[in-house]
């Protein structure tokens, strides 16, 4: 960087795109920290470029490993193209590299039941893979697994392409993840593979939101912002997910890392949604000169917002659909499936739910930041489906999983309307900013939730942040009053300081994710900022807190929840907790409390309620609780990071089950 003014160089550029410029500048820093502007030239081997006008920013000046920086003012399309060719051909010779992403997240795999697990899934989904070679890939996929021999069979799919020596370095792509191995084996007269198992995988996961190819014809259509004599630019989609898109750009658009651009979408239907981007990567020229400009986006209003979620998730899972037309067909899988089954209810219970139920589905598609009812149709009607719902700031509850017993046609691959229906709910969720937690009450005792959801958990609870924990799902009726008097008890909306002595017996007696993903955090103990986001949409969510006092002294506290009818069929919405604040708080108070329950339901129209009891319950059959005996409900939390993994887990195991552990 020089100092066309002064005479002299400045230092040695170390960071640079066409906004700005990042130098060492040594001893001379302390002369020019007192100008406003600078006039710079770059002189790149050779190749000069300036004089450019810019603001310093200064960085810890007049210490050892300062930096000045400068944001140029006024630089010309002209000079951001030659900024951009001389960055280009400085990665191409290995002097510069580009601003680089985290390192994406590795795990080495080495247990035979988990590798099973993974290229079982791989093999039934057809997913493509590569073989690496000294200066080339060959594509290739593996066709299937031999278990019991310990034998994997692939196929080179370029026609002409040979495996040659071994050993063989093979990656293949997962849901969102590479997975990377090294072969041996021998190739039979058909021109097979067929290698041994692994003893290890590494898994790479590439991106928190998975990412495909957009749908054929998609545009977007941008100004630069910082030339406007470009003109308006039409180019074409590449991928795209919730959070981002590839857009296939040219070197006469002059985009860059650190680029900010309005982009409008017109999408099939005619329909259009603006979206603001950045750019993030832009990958090498191809042969034609097209490149990939990658771009995290955001829709810039809310109505945005709902249109870019709706046709994402359906691009990501284009078999699926949400559920407002197909409420009838829905409640008809509920019943095939077994669902209504899973707790001691009578028919009349879920007929009296239906109403809400279809009301509340038919308005589920303009609620998208609130709710996802995803169903997989097929010419049966409904096959399978799943919901999702935004229950507290940051956590959205996954419920309601019905599917239909067979499968429509041969057509459909092993595990697929599972899968499908799982990827779509769970990504919705992925979509909400704001989303940090995924929870769920599960039956523990079905197979398929103890595949999924338990053994994931323990997998991974190592990281401490999730949790599987035992609990009681007990219906209450409203009418069915304990008939024990509440004595000296007083009992009343929680004050202030009790509210804050709640949080502190939550926080100490309970896992920090079950506090946060729950809203028991002292900011949140109101849960006002869900509750406002469903009432301005015209629905019920709300929580109370009421404590019972003997002689001022708070003894146990009760929270309550309410929400919108039909939400779930069990009603896990209208809900009740009970915590002791003081040793006795359980023995004295918890009947009394729940009967004080009762009559908070009763006068807002409910006829039921379900307390979620998390202790022994030696006080149920006093309070006239019921629940099933047979049942094994569990609370399962796992944090939003953690998804991905969850929803690769999913995906193998809807393939089918691995090798049985001895111990189950």
């Amino acid at each position: 960087m020089v100092l066309p003014e002064q005479g002299m160089v400045l230092g040695r550029a170390t960071q640079l795109s066409p906004t700005a410029v990042w130098a060492e500048p040594g001893s001379a820093l302390g002369a020019l920290s007192r100008e406003r502007t600078l006039s710079v030239c770059l002189d790149a081997g050779g190749t000069a470029i300036g004089p450019l006008v810019g603001e310093p920013r200064w960085s810890e000046a007049g210490a050892r490993g300062s930096a000045l920086g400068i944001q140029f003012v006024g630089i010309s399309s002209e000079q951001g193209r030659q900024i951009l060719n001389v960055l280009e051909d400085a990665v191409v010779r290995g002097s510069a590299q580009p601003e680089a992403s985290p390192l994406p997240v590795q795990e080495e795999i080495s247990g035979l039941e988990r590798i099973e697990s993974v290229l079982t899934a791989i093999s039934a989904m057809n997913n493509r893979g590569v073989l690496r070679r000294a200066g080339r890939t060959v594509r290739v996929t593996l066709e299937r697994l031999d278990a019991e021999r310990g034998l994997l069979y692939w196929r080179c799919t370029e026609p002409g392409a040979e495996w040659g020596q071994p050993s063989y370095d093979i990656e293949v792509v997962g849901y969102n993840s590479a997975y990377r191995m090294r072969l041996e084996g021998s190739v039979d007269a058909g021109g097979t593979l067929v290698a041994r198992l692994p003893e290890r995988l590494f898994r790479v996961r590439h991106r928190a939101h998975r990412r495909v190819a957009a749908p054929e014809g998609l545009r977007a259509r941008f100004e630069h912002p910082l030339w406007k004599e470009l003109g308006r630019r039409e180019r074409a989609v590449a991928d795209l997910s919730f959070s981002g898109l590839g857009l296939c750009v040219g070197a006469d658009d002059l985009v860059f890392p650190g680029l900010f651009l309005m982009l409008e979408v017109e999408l099939a239907g005619g329909e259009s949604l603006s979206l603001n981007g950045e750019v993030r990567h832009v990958s090498p020229a191809r042969s034609d000169g097209r490149r990939v400009a990658g771009l995290e986006i955001r829709p810039r209003t809310e109505k945005d917002a709902a249109v870019w979620t709706h046709f994402v998730s359906q691009t990501l899972s284009p078999a699926t659909r949400t559920s407002e037309d197909y409420l009838g067909p829905l409640w008809d899988v509920y019943d095939a499936s077994g669902y209504f089954n899973l707790a001691s209810k009578s028919a009349e219970h879920f007929a009296e739910l239906r109403r809400s139920f279809v009301d509340l589905g038919q308005r589920a598609a303009q609620l998208p930041h609130l709710i996802c009812q995803t169903v997989w149709p097929s010419e049966r009607g409904v096959e399978a489906s799943f919901s999702t719902l935004k229950a507290y700031r940051h956590s959205w509850l996954v419920h309601q999983l019905g599917r239909r017993p067979g499968k429509p046609n041969e057509a459909v691959a092993p595990g697929q309307i599972l899968r499908d229906v799982y990827l779509r709910t769970l990504e919705h969720a992925q979509s909400d900013p704001e989303f940090k937690w995924a929870f769920c009450y599960g039956e523990s005792t079905v197979p398929w939730i103890y595949r999924t959801h338990v053994r994931f958990a323990q997998r991974t609870q190592g990281t401490g942040q999730n949790l599987v924990m035992p609990l009681r799902m007990m219906d209450v009726e409203c009418h069915e009053l304990s008939g024990h008097s509440a004595g000296d008890l007083d009992i009343g909306p929680a004050s202030i300081g009790e509210k804050y002595l709640l949080a502190s017996e939550i926080a100490r007696t309970r896992p920090a994710c079950y506090v946060e993903a729950l809203d028991f955090t002292r900011e949140r103990l109101e849960l006002w900022g869900v509750s406002r986001a469903w009432q301005g949409a015209g629905l019920e969510r709300e929580r109370r807190i009421l404590v019972a006092r003997r002689q001022g002294v708070p003894l146990a506290a009760l929270v309550l929840e309410l929400g919108q009818p039909g939400t779930n069929l069990f009603r896990l919405l209208d809900s009740a907790r009970l915590f002791p604040l003081t040793p006795e708080g359980k023995r004295s108070a918890y009947v009394a409390l729940l009967d004080e329950a009762r009559r908070w339901f009763a006068a807002r129209g409910r006829g039921s309620f379900v307390f979620l009891c998390e202790d022994d319950g030696a006080y149920a059959q006093t309070a006239r609780l019921h629940d099933d005996p047979a049942t094994q409900p569990i609370l399962w939390i796992i944090p939003a990071s953690q998804v991905p993994e969850f929803l690769e887990h999913v995906s193998e195991q809807s393939v089918g089950r691995a090798r049985p552990n001895s111990n189950h």
